[in-house]
């Protein structure tokens, strides 16, 4: 599948997350897909770090671009491209960290030292890069993760790491002779990998499941950890239960989630009604693929097998305390993408918006929560200038940001038009003044602050 079609959000954890509740219930009762005047219409803005005009904002709102593909890191090596998922995992005297995922699939070298090589062929990983708030300036990145393979999206865990998901199933001994071009990697593929700003050797989380990772959302209260799958026809979403909290490497059970009535989700769902599901356990959360094939499904027919509930190209996932989002970034009666809420505590799903047409919400990919009640939703469709659309808390759509990147060799290099590039990676400082996004080619970061509202995002 086209790895440009697959990004995520982090999970948000702290004082923050306390003020999401009455929106969450808010977004569980819209309406019919709607427009909402949002921030008003949208206009040309500067960059202030190289004055190109990358963005079109409301009116009020600036940015500040950062950590450039080619951009030189920590050691001088250049900072590799494609930037996907990203969240904030500690923030200290205003300088925020975040860590970002890098969806490479080559098997042409690992970009980082050894020490964090997981497969030292793999080309993907993640790096860290910091955000100075007070001087709206972002410093030099580092590796954190290198050597795994389409890192997508993610997820912020509530004691500073970072959930790097790799999209990309792989076995060594049977797959070797039908890789054709990844046919070096030397390591199974398939897993999330939890990562420090600094860096570690990197240990893939088995238990969580060897399958088409794309974002991960720790539900602080349990400690649970939610997970969504890109695959189409057919995809699960499924939990995580660790044995002790914040030992996700240690024991735990892989479940996925069933209706206890059944019904199709991938279209023709009543939006807003909210449906009572149970969990099924993964008995084999390292099962690659189906017995006697290479399908990539091993861990998806386990659940199905036992009733489990089949989504359409799972995307972002974000937790608050009260709800857990995900996108569908195919899903619905018109294939161009659905949000839903799992609220853990009354064990229900709710459909909370689908779009109608390409026109409306051009397939949501990663997505976050605002402190201010509505929900980030970054595109990854057809549209030729891609946008960064909120939902509002009265379940209004309205377009943010778009795309209107056209470089002429500067900065690092960079010449073409990108404007259909997608959004990814969006998430916020704690204080939630900025509003931190990827625009996935040429592959850049951006921090958007502005005359903010409440209601909106």
């Amino acid at each position: 599948m086209n790895p440009t079609r697959r990004r995520l959000f982090g999970s948000a954890a702290g004082a923050a997350a306390l003020l999401l509740a009455p929106a969450a219930r808010l977004l569980a009762s819209a309406g019919a897909a709607r427009a909402a005047p949002g921030y008003g219409p949208l206009a040309l803005v500067r960059d202030s770090t190289t004055g190109l005009e990358l963005l079109a904002l409301p009116r009020g709102f600036s940015y500040a671009s950062f950590g450039w593909r080619g951009e030189p890191m920590h050691g001088d090596a250049p900072t590799p491209g494609a930037h996907d998922g990203m969240g904030v995992v500690r923030e200290r005297g205003g300088v925020a960290t975040l860590i970002r995922n890098h969806e490479i699939v080559t098997d042409t070298g690992a970009f980082g030292p050894a020490r964090i090589a997981y497969d030292p062929v793999a080309g993907g990983g993640t790096t860290t890069i910091k955000f100075d708030t007070a001087s709206g300036k972002g410093g030099r990145a580092r590796a954190s993760l290198s050597g795994t393979l389409q890192n997508c999206s993610g997820g912020v865990t509530p004691w500073g790491t970072w959930l790097s998901c790799e999209e990309f199933v792989y076995e060594p001994a049977p797959d070797q002779a039908a890789a054709g071009r990844l046919g070096r990697l030397t390591k199974p593929h398939g897993f999330v990998f939890e990562v420090k700003p600094g860096g570690a050797a990197p240990r893939p989380l088995v238990g969580l499941g060897q399958f088409r990772h794309e974002a991960a959302a720790v539900h602080e209260p349990s400690g649970h950890v939610y997970l969504t799958e890109d695959r189409e026809p057919c995809a699960g979403f499924y939990r995580f239960v660790p044995a002790r909290r914040e030992k996700l490497a240690g024991r735990g059970t892989l479940e996925m989630l069933k209706l206890v009535q059944p019904r199709e989700l991938r279209g023709g769902l009543p939006q807003g009604q909210e449906f009572a599901v149970e969990w099924v356990r993964i008995d084999d959360p390292a099962r690659a693929h189906s017995p006697g094939t290479r399908d990539g499904l091993g861990v998806f027919m386990q659940g199905h097998e036992r009733g489990g509930a089949a989504f359409t190209r799972g995307e972002g996932c974000y937790a608050t305390r009260d709800a857990v989002y995900f996108t569908a970034s195919n899903g619905g009666a018109a294939a161009c993408g659905q949000v839903f809420a799992y609220y853990p505590v009354r064990r229900t799903l709710a459909l909370v918006f689908e779009s109608p047409d390409s026109e409306t919400l051009d397939f949501p990919d990663n997505l976050c929560f605002s402190p201010r009640g509505g929900l980030v939703l970054c595109e990854d469709g057809t549209r030729d200038r891609k946008l960064l659309q909120g939902l509002s808390a009265a379940g209004g759509l309205f377009p943010f940001a778009r795309n209107e990147v056209v470089l002429h060799g500067a900065p690092y290099g960079h010449t073409g038009d990108f404007r259909a590039a997608e959004w990814a990676g969006a998430c916020y400082s704690r204080d939630g003044r900025w509003l931190f996004a990827n625009v996935f080619r040429p592959g850049f970061s951006v921090a958007i602050t502005g005359p903010w509202r409440s209601g909106l995002i």
